[in-house]
């Protein structure tokens, strides 16, 4: 999926309708049910409570999503965030943290969901056409690299939430507003190609999310 020209194989074509039809749907889906079973309804009110792609498309962060997969490179993109109110999930910042688990958390078990038909196609002589065990592997692979690049401790990434989540009060007290205020310029840096034209996500999210992968799958 590298180089400069237009790529359209169906290998890119199945990533980008992976994330945009399921992986991110089902993220900020578990995100607005998990903050309405803490005592948010914001999600509920704007009609987020809902596995329908459409209202958890964003066009800037969907059609950035298609341009870096079309185009080669690190795949970068997002959907439309989840409204949340924090003043009104129970828990404090440990409930907000639950919510941020969740959508990581659904995409990892996606991952593992259609990793075991995968592995047991492979270990089996069962003739399964190619197309179905390319599906299922970018699937397994579209959604481990979304719920690792979500726990990355950095806002707006839901690993932030995490981080504060593991913290007492006083000390989220002192760092939040700072790595709210900064930690953009940090993420941009992160995703910057510095290295061979390779960014610090795309040598570590890319390749452990590959290493994740060969072990979900044997393969």
């Amino acid at each position: 999926m590298s180089g400069l020209g237009l790529n359209l194989d169906p290998a890119t074509i199945i990533i980008i309708a992976a994330f945009l039809l399921f992986a991110f749907p089902v993220h900020e889906f578990c995100h607005a049910l998990a903050a309405y079973r803490l005592g948010d309804s914001t999600a509920k009110y704007y009609g987020r409570l809902s596995l329908n792609p459409i209202v958890h498309f964003d066009p800037i962060g969907g059609g950035l999503l298609a341009l870096t997969a079309l185009f080669g490179g690190f795949i970068f993109g997002w959907a439309k965030p989840t409204p949340v109110n924090p003043l009104n999930i129970q828990g404090g910042h440990r409930g907000e943290a639950v919510v941020a688990l969740a959508g990581p958390a659904s995409n990892a078990v996606m991952a593992v969901a259609a990793a075991i038909p995968l592995r047991f196609i492979l270990g089996s002589t069962l003739e399964v056409p190619f197309e179905v065990l390319q599906a299922l592997y970018l699937f397994v692979y579209v959604n481990v690299i979304l719920a690792i690049f979500n726990l990355v401790p950095i806002p707006p990434l839901d690993g932030s939430k995490l981080l504060f989540g593991f913290l007492d009060a006083r000390t989220v007290y002192r760092i939040r507003p700072v790595l709210e205020q900064y930690g953009i310029f940090l993420f941009i840096l992160l995703i910057l190609p510095l290295f061979n034209g390779e960014s610090i996500l795309s040598l570590t999210v890319g390749r452990l999310a590959l290493e994740i992968v060969k072990l979900l799958v044997g393969a």
